[in-house]
């Protein structure tokens, strides 16, 4: 007696269940893509982190912080009056472990000549919310860096996995569908230029609270302690670091914590720049250089300021100017003209409705 019925039925059942298996993965990949915030409209400033690995990953400077730095470094800037290729991986409340961590990743692909850290956020020691680390955590890829700044990061109240497996954490949103969740289901929008986010509006600055009296000044020990491995990690690799405070009227940025910088730079043999402190050289105008009232620049002071750092770059490092290599220069001019195209549209936007319409800009 033949067997081979037997085994066609065998073969058949074993491609029957593969195609189930491979019919529910698809089916869950699809969902988790629906359910995930796209963060084009909605709270755009969530998608900042992913953006880097959309693109070529050859650049001389990497800048890492919050939304001082995301707001406050022009990278076509830089790139027109200096020829230095940049990116920011910037994102909202993004606490030094992130910081370190997002540098760990960013190793993974390249090795910038120079760092610009952000240290905006050396005042917090602990995580601040949930809704803050997705910000950051969401958009970094699968990587040994991802799974130790998760470890890092969450609330006692978190799921850990539901950051490597978002459909946990987000597969009540289906009662929050809008229409951007189906807009960009194939595609993730656009939101930098670079990781700088482009903000043409301006809100001059008008009251400027007083400075609230702390009860301690120092750094707490977790600050401290990702910020020193920040420098062992750029030292291991032959970058060069640069600490900066993005120049602003408020929250308050207190003299003790300018000096425990200071100390800090100098006993670790970096530079340090609180920008507070050169504004009238760079020719910040707070009633006309921030989108938010002395908070944040907008794009005419992250102009002055870039140009100002891009001197200091020219000065101090040996950075190339790379305006006169073809491929590079033609890469950019693409995203030069996307970032004046940008700010034309956002311009008009605001002088017919006084508002940005949208921050998708591809």
């Amino acid at each position: 007696m033949s067997l081979l019925p037997e085994k066609t039925s065998l073969f058949r059942r074993f491609i029957y269940a593969l195609a189930v298996v491979a019919a529910f993965i698809l089916l869950f990949s699809a969902l988790q893509r629906l359910f995930m915030p796209k963060y084009a409209e909605t709270i755009p400033e969530g998608g900042l982190i992913r953006e880097y690995y959309a693109g070529t990953m050859e650049h001389d400077v990497i800048f890492i912080g919050d939304c001082e730095v995301y707001t406050g470094f022009s990278t076509i800037s830089l790139w027109e009056n200096f020829g230095i290729t940049s990116f920011v991986r910037g994102s909202p409340q993004q606490l030094m472990w992130h910081s370190y961590y997002l540098l760990e990743d960013t190793l993974r692909h390249e090795t910038p000549k120079v760092v610009v850290l952000g240290v905006q956020a050396m005042q917090h020691n602990e995580p601040v919310s949930e809704p803050y680390n997705r910000l950051t955590l969401d958009g970094m890829r699968l990587s040994s860096a991802k799974k130790r700044a998760v470890a890092a990061s969450v609330l006692e109240d978190e799921d850990k996995f539901s950051y490597f497996i978002p459909f946990l954490r987000y597969k009540e949103r289906w009662r929050e569908l809008t229409g951007e969740d189906f807009q960009f289901f194939f595609r993730d929008p656009v939101l930098t230029v670079n990781g700088f986010m482009i903000r043409s509006d301006t809100l001059p600055a008008d009251f400027i609270p007083d400075p609230l009296r702390q009860a301690d000044y120092r750094f707490g020990d977790k600050a401290y302690h990702y910020l020193e491995r920040i420098v062992e990690l750029t030292k291991e690799n032959g970058i060069e670091l640069i600490l900066v405070k993005i120049p602003n009227l408020y929250p308050h940025w207190y003299r003790q914590w300018d000096e425990q910088l200071n100390d800090f730079a100098e006993a670790n043999g970096i530079r340090y720049i609180n920008f507070i402190g050169h504004m009238e050289e760079i020719g910040m105008d707070f009633e006309a250089d921030s989108f938010n009232g002395g908070i944040h620049l907008n794009v005419s002071g992250a102009g002055r300021l870039t140009r100002y750092f891009g001197e200091i770059l020219k000065e101090h490092t040996e950075l190339p100017d790379r305006r006169n290599e073809p491929e590079t220069a033609a890469h950019w001019k693409n995203k030069t003209e996307l970032y004046h195209k940008v700010i034309s549209r956002q311009q008009e936007e605001i002088t017919l409705t006084g508002k940005i319409q949208t921050f998708v800009i591809g």
